[in-house]
């Protein structure tokens, strides 16, 4: 059929089979080039310039830094030059823009935090409008710019595709829902790219390139790139704000641990460090370890000791699924991952294990025989490291070994690049675990091999002795029933003490979560697989730190209570005591652990050669018979007589067997099997490996049928058309092999019972059943048959059927105990870790240096009050949750106190305006020198007067240089020193991102009914947003009754509106109907705030005091021009016509006190500005308001405290009881 040709597999050297061609005239073009060159860089006199209007050369549009971030359209259906690329090249290339991009990504975090902070909680704005600044009547001339920087696209929520020139710019709004995507399902960039494309086809956009042509795959390479960055942009941010925390929680821990050790021994000191891994404290866990769970690492006594189940409870296993493809290739790094430990620190503890393995072994003591351990070790691929699970010639990543807790949180991953499953990444992984613990902790290893794994540590110097004792394994409960019965009495954490209801299964939970990832991996670069498993991890782990409340309860419920009261049934049922089913467990125990229950592994193999060979004599003997009954019809004697010999040669080599079987001397060996008849002894033997063969099968036969019931009910995700047929193929072709051997193990024992002598004390095996359901719930599956005889009387434990099932139920019994004190200690540990953590995050909030991750911190403490909601169960009720919250906030406010800074003031000398005293009629003039309140009331002609003179004398408009020259003031008055504020804004109150709803407040303390949309809520709630009229009002009237006092009391606070009706003369009767409530006449300081409308609006605060006759403006900008028209307006538009008014009032007859309008002195409260943004100025006057209502001169807030002045401020607003709409 012709020669036949096998690819090769790996590509042809081209060194060895490629031939040299002479490409003609590449002399002559390397000469011209090199005299170009030549010119260069030795010009002879300047070039000329180049026109503005000169078209951008091919190469400029191919800048390297875009050249690998999108595709250009202009190239993208142009020949290559190279039809075999320079891959180094490439690669360095690659390098530049990864360089390019780790340069630039610094840089715009704090645009990045800007942008959040305007578009959270609110709709998004649209289209920025043209750049223009003159309002005149000019014709607007437009010009079109490509200025794209980093800040000013993210501030316009768009994220850049390149870090230099980039062509394309996509919404941070859509990376970040893809973000949220992939947490929930896997990378899905040419999805989403692919669904873009076709989205704008079908709205009749196309891509093309200035030639017309379609580009195809216009999205993929630009958004995959976008979402990678923008990623590294959030890890940025989220390592800033975890390096703050995590100093914050210093300050907390130093705290707390010295006011509880202040009474009992000198508080220790906590080392400064900002490392994410940095070792533990003496007596704590390592940061990253609380943070990732917080039930098992969050504790502060450590020393458990390993038979009560330790402190922690881990597990790992290994993944060869997660493959990654040799020749997908690599790209520079860019990501540091936070679960995955150093390759080299891996390749150390490998080094470490060969050079030990090559010692002879060291003493140690043998627990479980060690035929048993070796019996486990050829039963799992994982226990021999050199089994090849993947091909070294296609992948150089073969998989994953994760390490996970209690709760099935991923703690670390270490990466496997070897064909098997080594034992160096799990004792890597177990190292890198204990270099993160106090000392004193004690751990529990969750393994499939773990009986391989402990042995090897046992013997070999592998392990540092001080982690080794402190280290306790135990196997997976899935897979504990594939161990040897020897090693389930030791490592099933079903049957040992101290183990809980722990599985260890929590692998393969986690595996099952990151299945979708399997294909995406192996076609990714070496980094970008890493960076997706991380990052996948992330969010799983914080989701099922979120869910801890949840398993707790869960456990309780299905475990604890289910499984306990089950167990006491059955206790109950058996009707025996429980220390003696104790007493029966221990005696069991100690009999089949001992040496003597295991056949040595020679005589084991002797023994399977001899019933291999007795087997296949049987056979032929079989077909001899049947031999016999077809030709004995007609045979001739040649025939009949050959029959015969082969007859004879067959029992003589029966005889030989017999003989064999003999000389392995199984009675010296065995001496309790002295006596027992030898047939009775080959059954027994014959049984007992005949059910350990069965026990296996039937295990893996059990794990096929799982695999079937996966989609029932919808639990588990369901097999594809392919594996279901596959294993049901596998279940057909194996499940009569498993029954043949069942019912020849019956015929043993059917045979063991014929051949029975009592007096050998031996028990007789029980037989299996035949149907695959009982078969799974019969016990006796997992016991060895008995092969030396019992001692006295057949123990109850072997012979009754009550014990054994009592001993089964007294065993989860006691597991359901140890699993509830240990659920007890996390639960703990859950609810100390959320008063400090919230505490932590509410001391960086309030620090001014913080205010810049004001909103990330913000979300992190509205995600802790949602904890604050799921976290409680019945063994840490919510009192205790709202206890730790009060006692957090109280600290965050003492240690936030004492790190701020004193306030420094500074005065400008008084700047005095006076009222004339002609100007006044003469009544007005009695009022200002008679402080007598009962005179005689004023007639109508007095009062129009009073306005005749209110219009007449307005204010004189004069230079503001010369009012402000020092020369022509006069004598200013002498101030007293101000007194500062010290009120504490610092809301006790935790407040959740939620809906807010209309809150009304009806009249209270004088002063009308206040209304809080949810709009004007959100501008509190919102860290950038100004304040309109309502806030103004509406939380004077909070403070005001918040701060009910003396001072307070003498406090007249007039609305927004009162200073606009006054200017826009409002008449009279709608004056005193909106500003009588305030009983003005008869306070001696009036508040009133002022709005600035012009250009974009600014609050200030006017303070009026008559008894020492002073106008105190406050303007948080400290500006000077502006503030001396509001004291004219205030004091003479103000003051005149509210007196006035007075006098009209229909309440005209009460009693009025006459004021003093002589000389009055204005002063500006501060005189540098405490204000640097464009949107806290209504808080400063609310601020400044609280101060006087509290009889102070000046607050003491900064700016730094605004945030917190927003929530304090809330706060107030939640105590409104909601409305009845």
């Amino acid at each position: 059929m012709g020669q036949h040709f096998s690819s090769p597999k790996k590509r042809r050297d081209k060194r060895k089979t490629q031939t040299n061609v002479v490409i003609p005239g590449q002399d002559t073009k390397r000469q011209r080039l090199l005299q170009h060159l030549s010119d260069l860089l030795n010009p002879k006199s300047s070039p000329p310039p180049v026109s503005s209007t000169t078209s951008p050369s091919p190469l400029e549009d191919t800048a390297i830094n875009d050249a690998h971030a999108v595709q250009h359209f202009d190239h993208v259906n142009e020949p290559s030059f190279d039809e075999d690329p320079d891959y180094s090249a490439r690669h360095v290339a690659s390098g530049r823009l990864y360089d390019s991009w780790t340069a630039v990504i610094p840089t715009i975090i704090e645009s990045y935090l800007q942008y959040l902070t305007e578009t959270t909680r609110k709709p998004l704005a649209g289209c920025v409008t043209p750049l223009f600044s003159c309002h005149g009547g000019c014709e607007p001339r437009r010009s079109s710019l490509l200025c794209l920087y980093f800040d000013l696209l993210l501030r316009s929520g768009l994220f850049p595709t390149a870090p230099s020139q980039p062509h394309i710019a996509i919404s941070i709004e859509l990376l970040g829902f893809y973000h949220a995507l992939f947490e929930r399902s896997c990378d899905s960039i040419n999805a989403l790219a692919s669904a873009l494309n076709t989205h704008y086809e079908h709205r009749g956009f196309r891509l093309t390139t200035r030639e017309g042509k379609i580009v195809q795959e216009p999205f993929r390479r630009s958004i995959s790139h976008a979402v990678q960055w923008f990623d590294v942009l959030q890890i940025h941010v989220e390592r800033h704000v975890e390096n703050i925390i995590g100093h914050c929680r210093q300050i907390v821990s130093k705290n707390l641990d010295r006011a509880q050790s202040a009474e009992e021994t000198p508080p220790s000191t906590i080392p400064p460090s900002s490392d994410r891994q940095s070792p533990p404290s003496p007596d704590l866990c390592a940061s990253i370890l609380v943070q990732r769970c917080p039930a098992c690492f969050a504790g502060t006594t450590f020393g458990r000791p390993l038979s009560e189940g330790g402190d922690v409870h881990v597990a790992t296993d290994g993944n060869f699924h997660h493959r990654h493809r040799r020749s997908a290739g690599s790209c520079p790094p860019f990501y540091e991952p936070m679960y995955f430990i150093p390759k080299a620190q891996v390749d150390e503890v490998g080094r470490r294990v060969g050079r030990a393995r090559k010692r002879s072994p060291r003493q140690h003591r043998v627990i479980v025989p060690d035929e048993a351990i070796d019996q486990c070790e050829a039963s799992y691929e994982a226990a021999d490291g050199n089994k090849r699970k993947a091909t070294m010639d296609c992948f150089d990543d073969t998989g994953i070994m994760a390490l996970i807790c209690h709760h099935d949180i991923p703690l670390f991953f270490a990466n496997i690049d070897t064909p098997g499953e080594q034992q160096k990444y799990s004792i890597a992984l177990l190292e890198h675990l204990f270099s993160l613990l106090p000392p004193a902790a004690t751990v529990v290893v969750l393994y499939d091999i773990s009986c391989v794994l402990d042995r090897s540590l046992s013997k070999y110097d592998i392990l540092n002795d001080g982690i080794v004792s402190r280290l306790r394994f135990a196997t997976t409960a899935m897979h504990a029933y594939g161990h040897e019965w020897a090693c389930q009495l030791t490592y099933n954490p079903r049957i040992i003490n101290g183990l809980g209801l722990s599985d260890g299964e929590g692998t393969e939970r986690l595996w099952s979560r990151f299945i979708k990832l399997i294909g995406i991996e192996r076609a990714s670069s070496r980094e970008r697989r890493i960076w997706l498993i991380d990052r996948h991890a992330t969010a799983i782990g914080l989701e099922m730190r979120s869910d801890l409340g949840d398993w707790i309860r869960r456990r309780l419920k299905k475990g604890i209570a289910e499984q306990g009261s089950e167990a006491q049934n059955v206790i109950s049922d058996c009707g025996i005591g429980i220390p003696e089913l104790r007493k029966q467990w221990s005696d069991q125990r100690s009999a089949q652990l001992s040496i003597r229950a295991h056949a040595p592994a020679r005589l084991k193999k002797e023994l399977d050669t001899v019933l291999v060979l007795q087997a296949d004599v049987e056979a032929s003997d079989r077909a001899l018979q049947a031999a016999r009954t077809i030709i004995v019809q007609g045979a001739t004697q040649d025939t009949l007589d050959t029959l015969e010999s082969l007859e004879r040669s067959h029992d003589r080599l029966l005889n030989k067997i017999d003989a064999l079987y003999t000389s392995l001397n199984i009675p010296d060996k065995f001496p309790e099997l002295h006596g027992v008849n030898l047939e009775f002894v080959r059954t027994l033997l014959m049984a007992r490996d005949l059910k350990i063969s069965i026990r296996k099968r039937a295990i893996g036969s059990f794990f096929e049928w799982d695999k079937l019931d996966r989609a029932v009910g919808g639990n588990q995700k369901a097999l594809g058309t392919k594996l279901h047929q596959q294993t049901r193929k596998a279940i057909a072709k194996r499940q009569p092999a498993l029954m043949s051997a069942i019912r020849k193990f019956n015929k043993y024992c059917e045979r063991l019972a014929e051949l029975y002598d009592a007096s050998s004390g031996i028990p007789l095996p029980s037989p299996l059943p035949t149907k695959l359901a009982e078969l799974r719930n019969d016990q006796s599956l997992l016991e060895d048959v008995w092969v030396t005889p019992s001692v006295g009387e057949i123990p109850r434990w072997l012979e009754d059927v009550d014990v054994r099932e009592g001993i089964r139920a007294v065993l989860k019994s006691d597991r359901c105990l140890e699993e509830q004190r240990r659920l007890g200690m996390e639960a703990d540990h859950m609810c100390r870790w959320f008063g400090r953590e919230l505490c932590a995050i509410e001391l960086a909030i309030r620090l001014p240096e913080n205010s810049k991750y004001y909103l990330v911190l913000q979300q992190h403490r509205e995600s802790l009050a949602k904890l604050q909601e799921r976290w409680p169960n019945p063994l840490a009720s919510a009192v205790r949750y709202a206890s730790h919250a009060r006692t957090a906030m109280t600290v965050a406010t003492s240690l936030a106190h004492a790190a701020a800074t004193s306030l420094i003031l500074q005065w400008l000398p008084p700047i005095l305006c006076d009222v004339p005293a002609d100007a006044l009629s003469e009544d007005d003039a009695g009022l200002a020198l008679d402080p007598d309140p009962i005179e005689d009331i004023l007639d109508p002609a007095q009062i129009a007067l009073a306005d005749v003179l209110e219009d007449t004398e307005s204010p004189p408009i004069t230079n503001e240089e010369d009012s402000g020259d020092a020369e022509n003031q006069k004598d200013s008055h002498n101030v007293d020193t101000p007194t500062v504020d010290t009120m504490d804004v610092y809301s006790n109150v935790l407040i959740a991102c939620g809906v807010y709803v209309r809150r009304v407040r009806e009249t209270q303390d004088g002063f009308p009914r206040q209304t809080f949309e949810a709009n004007d809520y959100e501008r509190l709630a919102s860290p950038t947003a100004r304040l309109n009229d309502t806030c103004i009002n509406g939380c004077s009237a909070l403070l005001y009754s918040e701060f009910q006092s003396s001072a307070a009391a003498q406090c007249a606070i007039f609305s927004t509106h009162d200073l606009p009706r006054i200017r826009y003369h409002a008449e009279d009767n709608v004056l005193w109907r909106n500003i009588s409530w305030t009983r003005y006449w008869e306070k001696t300081t009036w508040i009133l705030p002022i709005h600035r409308p012009s250009p974009i609006g600014h609050w200030v605060l006017c303070v009026i005091k008559f008894p020492s006759k002073q106008l105190l403006l406050f303007d948080s900008l400290a500006e000077q021009k502006p503030w001396k028209q509001d004291i004219k307006v205030t004091e003479y538009s103000c003051t005149l016509r509210l007196l006035t008014v007075r006098r009209i009032s229909p309440d005209s007859f009460l009693a009025f006190p006459r004021r003093d309008l002589g000389s009055w002195s204005a002063h500006p409260i501060i005189c540098e500005p405490l204000q640097s943004n464009g949107y806290d100025c209504g808080l400063w006057v609310l601020a400044q308001v609280a101060a006087v209502l509290r009889g102070y001169d000046i607050t003491n807030l900064r700016e730094g405290n605004m945030i917190a002045f927003r929530r304090y401020l809330q706060s107030l607003i939640l105590s409104i009881p909601l409305s009845d709409m």
